[in-house]
């Protein structure tokens, strides 16, 4: 809300030397945010001028300007010879003039400069060059705006263009904020300064009358809210649409953000700003017969001031004649009915909209306006008589109307506001604060509530202008913001005893610690993606799976929830890649949504916010929503070490991304197997499989070049995704460290053939679970496959390690428990010896 500080000044005590910094640091005590401060951005001499005579002088380019002689008074060199191109001002005009070392909005520094064979002197200014507006076809001639003001007078202060504006963020739930009734207020609250309501209700002048005929129809109200609870309709005959709006008025209409249109809409916009009641005028000769607010009908149109036909909807609110719709309530007008310059009886509309309805209409057309803006933010219920009386009152004096005594309105509803209960402890021991009864009850009176004494406390009473006040924990913002925030003491909140994280979030952050440490980075994302993706990367055969389609999707393009983690990771690679970051290790935790196929997700009915649900409720929704379980995923492209001098560079291979696994196996407490698998986005025969304690629980494997080319990203990429919940579930609840031996170990070697089909980590298993629990650890060191061996046979090298916790073993123990492993080998795999 930009509000110039003259305006603020007439309804509350402003110091004369006040700055608009000052001001705006007042206002932040109660609760405001401050934008920015807005001036016209000119500096003198600009005074006004005389047109003594001028010479029409015809250019080359068909052009023809005026060699003027302009008297601006003995003070400020009397006739001045200046050079003007418009055509719209006579002799005996008085204008506008920019002396040599004037600045105009820009910035556009005047300076006396030959042009057209003539040294211009100076230059006759138009409305757009001072700021005041975006007429630019012809100068600014003072007898347009009513003005008569010797030569020589300061045009600055004559035409307001020395004034301020300060501009305020008004949150939704202040809406009254937003006029300079509801700023001057808050002012009022930061400072102490005498506050002059301009909105006090006139006796004699709230009834109903017959003036015009108006009527409401809305017995069926949309969604139990009735669209209209006020209408009040005045009459004013006879004004001249052509007689120019105040200088003072559209000075301070454009500091507010709002250019002037002509007197009549002038006047209905300033009143909306003053007292924060839109109001609409109508041309009384335009329309036919009384009005009706009403609904819309399915079909009907409506063009609006904007020049645009709009069909409406049936819960829109609509302002009718006889004709049919001539306005959108609360929202813009119709073209029908717009006010001209031929206008000559005006009809003058205020009145009480229902919040939700207009807000609806507002978003259903993108029709946002200042009209909508404050009606969606709610009203004050009590000032539209005043409004429309305001309005009324400037259009007889500034465009010579009369006013007819008869109102005219469809409704008053006495406003009635209920009382709120606030506990006499609530307060302080709310904002923990000590705050005395008189302060809060100073603090709630002075935002305009009424208190009452009760039991065991008061019953206050929100002023009508605050629909935001609805319990006591509003009040009790309200008695903190009035009292000052600076009184709130920062004080840290002692954590209760006995909690923490659970077994779950400290697996997880375990996991991405140990992954951070080693190398990787971790890279957010958002979790959308398309269904091929999902095809692709969330199943290992690449055949469609569902997936949750987004309703309003932030990219069209990506309107999927993601089953894997591994295309958000090839999109961060690809964005890095393309940046000349080509060495990457990156990895990611976050859930993926895995709906089971044949299963509806979502509800249509929504809880009421007031109460908490109960348990078949919470249920329900719960079933409502697909499984979302925690996946981890890392990526690896690129070289793993970067070349260095006698060290060529080390690409990235499957073995870094298997040391990847085993760094999450370690941090999660398991041991996690790996077998050969296929996947549809893995390259054949560099896929694993990941189980722990024979459940799957993620892959392992090289991108095919044909997937990792497609995100544009040309070496080899290899990738790794669990289930990181499961994995984390299967560890059990407390991971314990095995103890560690003082005696040596006795190592051995064993070279086993057996068919090729036969998995490595199959046959080593079979060697752990023989050799027995002298067996500490076992490794492959050898994958042979040529000349000694049969053909459709291999021959695996395993080191393998013993050490017993209790005696130096000898070479015979370890020896027996080699060949027990072999020979459970040769059971399971008919594994030999290989000589």
């Amino acid at each position: 809300m930009r509000v110039p500080l003259s305006w603020l000044r007439e309804y509350v005590d402003l110091p004369t030397d006040a700055s608009p910094e000052a001001v705006l640091a007042d206002l932040v005590r109660v609760g405001f945010e401050e934008e920015d401060v807005h001036r016209f951005d000119l500096t003198g001499p600009i005074v006004v001028g005389e047109v003594v005579s001028f010479e029409p002088e015809p250019q080359s380019n068909g052009k023809t300007i005026r060699w003027c002689q302009v008297d601006v008074g003995p003070d400020h060199g009397g006739v001045r010879g200046i050079v003007c191109g418009a055509g719209n001002f006579f002799a005996g005009d008085k204008v506008v003039v920019t002396l040599p070392g004037a600045v105009l909005p820009g910035p556009f520094p005047i300076a006396a400069r030959k042009t057209y064979g003539h040294v211009s002197d100076g230059m006759i200014a138009s409305a757009k060059e001072l700021g005041l507006g975006e007429e630019h076809n012809g100068i600014l001639r003072l007898v347009e705006l009513g003005i008569d003001a010797p030569v020589g007078t300061d045009a600055i202060t004559l035409l307001g263009l020395d004034d301020v504006a300060i501009d305020v963020n008004v949150t939704p739930d202040r809406g009254y904020a937003l006029s300079v009734r509801g700023v001057a207020r808050e002012y009022s609250h930061a400072t102490g300064a005498a506050f002059r309501d301009p909105a006090e209700r006139a006796g004699g002048d709230t009834d109903p009358g017959t003036g015009f005929p108006v009527a409401v129809d809305d017995a069926a109200p949309i969604r139990g809210r009735v669209g209209a609870t006020e209408f009040v309709a005045r009459v004013v005959r006879g004004v001249d649409p052509t007689k120019p709006t105040p200088a003072w008025m559209i000075a301070r209409l454009s500091l507010a953000g709002i250019r002037s249109l002509g007197i009549l809409i002038d006047i209905t916009n300033y009143v909306m700003l003053e007292l924060g009641q839109p109001t609409h005028g109508y041309d009384l000769d335009r329309l036919q017969g009384g009005i009706t607010v009403r609904r819309a009908t399915a079909g009907e149109t409506l063009e609006t001031l904007d020049g645009k036909v709009r069909t409406l909807d049936v819960e829109d609110l609509l302002i009718t004649d006889e004709s049919g719709p001539i306005g959108l309530a609360g929202v813009m007008g119709g073209a029908t009915t717009e006010m001209t310059d031929a206008t000559r009886n005006v009809l003058i509309e205020a009145a009480t909209f229902d919040t939700v309805t207009i807000a609806r209409s507002a978003r259903r057309h993108k029709l946002p306006s200042e009209a909508s803006r404050r009606f969606e933010r709610g009203v004050d219920p009590l000032i539209p008589f005043a409004a429309s009386r305001r309005v009324a009152d400037l259009m007889v004096e500034y465009a010579g109307g009369t006013l007819d005594p008869e109102l005219g309105g469809a409704l008053y509803a006495e406003v009635s506001i209920a009382g709120i209960t606030l506990p006499t402890g609530f307060v302080p021991g709310l904002i923990g604060v000590h705050y005395t009864a008189e302060e809060i009850v100073a603090s709630l009176e002075k935002i305009g509530a009424e208190v009452l004494d009760g039991e065991g406390g008061w019953t206050v009473i929100p002023p009508s202008w605050r629909p935001d006040l609805t319990d006591k924990w509003t009040l009790a913002e309200e008695v903190a913001r009035i009292g000052g925030y600076d009184r709130i003491p920062s004080i840290l909140p002692t954590p209760p005893s006995g909690r923490g994280l659970t077994l779950a979030q400290q697996g997880r952050r375990r996991v991405a610690n140990a992954l951070a440490a080693a190398g990787y980075v971790e890279t957010p994302s958002f979790p959308f993606t398309t269904e091929a993706a999902n095809d692709l990367h969330g199943s290992a055969s690449g055949e469609h799976l569902p997936s949750i389609k987004l309703a309003n999707a932030l990219d069209g393009q990506s309107p999927f929830l993601r089953r894997s983690l591994v295309p958000a990771l090839l999109d961060v690679a690809h964005r890095n890649v393309s940046r000349g970051f080509t060495d990457l290790a990156l990895f990611k935790t976050g859930v993926v949504f895995a709906p089971a196929p044949g299963v509806a997700y979502g509800t249509d009915s929504v809880p009421p916010l007031a109460v908490r649900p109960d348990a078949a409720t919470l249920a329900a929704l719960d079933d409502a929503i697909p499984p979302q379980p925690r996946h981890v995923a890392v990526l690896l492209t690129g070289n793993v070490a970067a070349k260095q001098p006698g060290h060529p560079a080390v690409p990235a291979e499957l073995g870094d991304a298997l040391d990847a696994v085993r760094t999450i196996a370690a941090a999660a407490g398991v041991t996690i197997d790996v077998a050969q698998t296929q996947r549809a986005a893995l390259h054949p025969g560099r896929a694993g499989v990941l189980s722990v304690h024979g459940i799957e629980v993620g892959y392992v494997g090289e991108l095919l070049p044909a997937v990792a080319e497609a995100a544009d990203l040309h070496g080899r990429v290899m990738v790794a995704e669990l289930d990181l919940d499961l994995t984390l579930s299967l560890a059990g609840e407390r991971v314990v460290a095995a103890s560690l031996s003082g005696y040596p170990a006795a190592t051995q070697d064993v070279s086993l053939v057996l068919p090729v089909e036969v998995p490595a980590a199959d046959l080593s298993a079979a060697l752990v679970d023989g050799a027995g629990e002298l067996l500490e650890a076992v490794r492959l060191v050898d994958d042979y496959r040529g000349s000694g061996v049969p053909e459709g046979s291999k021959s695996l090298t395993f080191a393998l390690r013993f050490r017993a916790p209790d005696r130096t073993l000898t070479a015979a123990e370890a020896t027996e428990s080699k060949l027990a492993g072999v020979a459970l080998a040769a059971t399971r795999f008919g594994a030999t010896l290989r000589e």
